[in-house]
């Protein structure tokens, strides 16, 4: 510890000098609107029946022709589901960095490290993780229980769903 001049611990500047001496920075913690769960979880609805329904039918009727064919090969049934959703789903959000859903309800996904758009493997991998943490159904009850609102998915892929009202 320096010596402190006795001119500042007379006028009781005691505190500067102590400040001045440590130089520590605080970090910058930036204050993001969080999208509220209510909201991600009307973008998610909005978002299936607008991208998962027509691509469901597609798969059912046009694919497989009709639901019996799909009972009966139901794994690559939702492959054949799941993977063009996770690319349309892609594409939006490395476009305009929102699904229709997303853009309806007016949330965007951001990298929460940056601030900035996410960048393309991020999206891809946060969508990936996405579907797989459907599975674990903890994954998507998460943004119940966290003050920022991120799911399993967000937490994985350092991504944050922020409002832009």
């Amino acid at each position: 510890m320096a010596k402190q001049r006795f001119r500042d611990v007379k006028k009781g500047n005691i505190a500067e000098v102590a400040k001045k001496e440590k130089k520590v920075k605080k970090p910058n913690l930036l204050k993001r609107d969080y999208a509220t769960a209510g909201m991600k979880v009307k973008a998610y609805l909005t978002d299936a029946f607008m991208l998962l329904m027509p691509i469901m039918y597609v798969v059912f009727y046009l694919i497989m022709d009709g639901r019996e064919e799909f009972a009966q090969h139901r794994t690559m049934g939702w492959i054949y589901i799941l993977v063009p959703l996770v690319l349309l789903q892609t594409i939006f959000m490395f476009k305009t960095s929102q699904t229709p859903g997303y853009r309806a309800y007016n949330l965007k996904l951001i990298d929460d490290s940056t601030g900035e758009n996410a960048s393309l493997f991020l999206i891809f991998f946060r969508n990936i993780s996405a579907i797989l943490s459907m599975f674990t159904l903890i994954g998507w009850l998460l943004m119940f229980f966290r003050k920022d609102r991120k799911n399993l998915h967000d937490l994985l892929s350092g991504t944050a769903v922020i409002s832009t009202i």
